[in-house]
């Protein structure tokens, strides 16, 4: 899943370190969402669209070919 986190962190001039801080998750947490190593709970998502002042789904996109399959 691609998201725009680090797009979103520097239109709000805000670091790793200040979002974790906002949504209550470590930087180690942020790290990993932005880099692709960790899909976020809906929750997390939520606060981390909600601190943007956007939706989910402009922050976070589901690629076509994911290894994901819908049973």
């Amino acid at each position: 899943m691609r998201n725009r986190i680090k797009v979103f962190r520097a239109m709000h001039d805000m670091t790793q370190e200040e979002l974790a801080d906002t949504i209550r998750v470590t930087r180690r947490t942020i790290n990993s969402i932005e880099r692709g190593k960790y899909n976020p709970s809906i929750e997390v998502a939520y606060r981390i669209a909600k601190t943007f002042g956007v939706t989910i789904e402009e922050v976070f996109c589901f690629e076509d070919g994911e290894d994901a399959e819908v049973r």
